[in-house]
């Protein structure tokens, strides 16, 4: 072999060798793979934030329990008779709901005049319908319609529809009684004096789709 053999050959491994020599230089390597994991480490960011995100935004729509709870409810009353109540049961909004048929003795009774009702005109209400101002609280006379939650810590009283004075003062007329603290409501719901109940029994909005059919939670100025 000629010296000038041996010169191409040796220039010739020089320039093959220093791509391999580049390619292996440690600082190259580090900075791809610093890239490669830079890149990667976004990816992963950028799915686990998407992932997050769904639920946190799900979260912002009510569930269908809490619209079930909220939305109206129709209450069939054709089985009712003057005298009788339907309820309480978790009717709207999940709060107990009274239906009373009051006789025609009721009705006249609830008209009269009495000193010892410390709201007779619901003038302490707040957030009541109006048709919740006359002396029945209610569209029709026979018919009542009240949450029944003690207006004083919650509990549901139950009804009366006569006078029990062997139970009660002689002086109530029959109505709804708290058994946890003794608060006694007339015919139509009213507080009566010197009970632990500061409010009578609220109305809650309501409209007659028919003579025996009442749809809680929508009346005129809901619907």
């Amino acid at each position: 072999m000629s010296n000038g053999d041996a010169t191409q050959t040796g220039l010739s491994g020089a320039a093959s060798a220093e791509p391999i020599a580049s390619a292996l230089d440690p600082s190259r390597v580090n900075k791809q793979r610093r890239y490669f994991l830079i890149g990667a480490s976004l990816s992963v960011a950028s799915v686990g934030a998407i992932g997050v995100a769904v639920p946190f935004v799900k979260s912002w729509n009510p569930s269908a329990k809490a619209r079930a709870m909220g939305a109206p409810v129709d209450i069939d009353f054709s089985k009712l008779k003057p005298g009788e109540i339907l309820g309480p049961m978790p009717a709207w909004r999940g709060q107990p709901v009274f239906v009373v048929y009051r006789d025609p003795a009721a009705v006249a009774l609830i008209k009269l005049e009495r000193a010892d009702l410390a709201d007779p005109n619901s003038d302490n209400m707040d957030m009541q319908p109006e048709y919740a101002k006359n002396p029945w609280r209610s569209r029709r006379p026979e018919i009542g319609i009240y949450l029944g939650i003690c207006t004083h810590l919650g509990c549901s009283p139950k009804y009366y529809g006569e006078v029990q004075p062997e139970s009660f003062d002689a002086n109530w007329q029959g109505g709804f009684f708290c058994p946890c603290h003794g608060s006694r409501f007339d015919l139509a719901g009213r507080v009566v004096n010197g009970v632990p109940a500061p409010d009578n029994l609220k109305v809650p909005p309501y409209r007659f789709v028919s003579d025996t059919v009442v749809t809680i939670g929508l009346d005129e100025e809901t619907s």
